[in-house]
């Protein structure tokens, strides 16, 4: 297999290069960019995302990254959100009422339930709403993975939820709306779950 071109969103905020080197290690050819050109011709684009929603949208069009992801989500190729860059292709956050997300995703990013420590920061299990996704394949039926997060997105339609788990009641952990997948957990600090997942990613990116 040819390795696919991967392009990581660059826009300067985070460990960007953490999900760069994952998926590059389970064989796809990454790049870390802000090239609209690379990002234009890659097979698949990764959004990845740390610390404050509206600090991550602030960094993503003041790095003029809005529109190439924007137009790579309409492309149709496979797109992949991962933590904040998950929250991000929300409409909006309860974390930041001023911040407009990409919308991508119809819904908003609300806080995880009362009562419990925030942020979520433990393994977890998963409980896979659809067994049969091509990123979920060989993960096995609850996987362990690694959460830290207080908030997590709440699309409008519920059949957009791809995974849960349960931390004082029912989180979003993934989605999937057409091309797109995004998981609020990082594929690349969630160990042999997380790797198989950036694999399947890579694989699809190839298909």
């Amino acid at each position: 297999m040819t390795a696919p071109l991967v392009a990581v969103l660059d826009y300067g905020i985070g460990n960007l290069h953490s999900a760069q080197k994952a998926i590059a290690r389970m064989g796809g050819d990454a790049r870390l960019t802000d090239d609209p050109g690379l990002i234009a011709d890659a097979d698949g684009v990764v959004l990845p995302g740390v610390g404050a929603f509206g600090a991550c949208m602030d960094a993503l069009r003041g790095s003029d990254l809005e529109r190439p992801a924007l137009d790579a989500v309409a492309s149709g190729r496979p797109f992949l959100g991962i933590c904040v860059g998950m929250q991000m292709l929300f409409d909006a956050s309860e974390e930041d009422a001023d911040a407009q997300g990409l919308g991508v995703i119809p819904g908003t990013v609300r806080w995880i339930p009362a009562g419990v420590k925030r942020p979520q920061m433990q393994w977890n299990q998963l409980d896979l709403r659809d067994p049969d996704e091509p990123m979920f394949r060989d993960l096995g039926a609850e996987p362990w993975v690694y959460f830290v997060h207080s908030l997590h997105g709440v699309p409008d339609d519920p059949a957009s939820v791809a995974a849960t788990c349960e931390y004082g009641g029912e989180i979003n952990a993934a989605c999937r709306l057409e091309n797109v997948f995004a998981t609020q957990f990082p594929p690349e600090k969630s160990s042999t779950a997380g790797l198989q997942l950036l694999a399947n990613f890579v694989h699809v990116c190839a298909a």
